[in-house]
């Protein structure tokens, strides 16, 4: 009996049902280490700094990072589903979904995610974390480009974990091992983070990745993410 090359396996994994879980855990692997690696505030600090021309290397490394979570966790799976998969966006989550679970889920954990952040903002592993972006600290408008550029960081974090991991691997998994998939890898993301963060990870894994199946949509979640970030930072510089 003849030996079974060593790459057929990883041939067969790219065929039939298995293509679409397979893309989805091979782009997803490579397009977070990248982010982590080569567009981090850090690295890309440390190029401005390099290159020279940017007047305020760090906030140029920090805007950099946020812009590259949209186009390397966001866009590039985007594209994936509607150029490779042939799928509609909608079924991943960019829509409104039911309005009404959308609504009310928001206005209900909204003053609970400005509790916990608020909370939070007094540890000091956060505080010097946080805020991303120093502008932040600087004036009100620098909280403004802070904010806006930040938001970018969101959209993109989301539709991957949320909608291109979660949604896209439910049809093989089930919907369960699905999120749990996903709350895995967006925790491993968080590696290097306080530890405080790395645990609440978890949480809001799981909690946005059930509202995402309950509304149908990503909107809820990370209108949510994104005010628990906004507002850390706000106290953490304002308190």
């Amino acid at each position: 009996m003849g030996t079974v090359p060593f790459f057929r396996p990883l041939l067969a994994a790219f065929q039939g049902r298995q293509f679409k879980p397979t893309v989805i855990l091979l782009v997803s692997s490579v397009t977070l280490i990248t982010w982590k690696c080569f567009a981090s505030p850090q690295y890309l600090g440390q190029l401005a700094r390099r290159w020279g021309g940017f007047s305020d290397p760090q906030a140029a490394g920090a805007i950099g990072s946020f812009v590259g979570a949209l186009v390397l966790l966001g866009l590039l799976p985007a594209l994936i589903v509607k150029l490779v998969f042939r799928e509609k966006l909608a079924d991943y989550g960019v829509r409104l979904g039911d309005r009404l679970r959308t609504v009310r889920t928001f206005l209900i954990c909204a003053p609970i995610v400005l509790l916990i952040a608020w909370l939070s903002a007094g540890s000091a592993s956060l505080g010097s974390e946080y805020p991303i972006n120093h502008l932040a600290r600087v004036s009100g408008w620098g909280f403004t480009l802070h904010a806006l550029t930040y938001l970018l960081f969101y959209l993109g974090y989301e539709f991957h974990f949320r909608g291109f991991m979660q949604h896209g691997l439910g049809e093989s998994m089930g919907p369960a091992n699905a999120l749990l998939v996903q709350v895995l890898a967006s925790v491993l993301l968080h590696i290097g983070k306080p530890v405080s963060e790395i645990y609440a990870a978890i949480v809001g894994g799981l909690l946005w990745g059930l509202l995402a199946y309950r509304t149908r949509s990503l909107l809820s979640g990370t209108l949510q993410h994104f005010l628990l970030g906004i507002a850390l930072d706000w106290f953490i510089c304002h308190l």
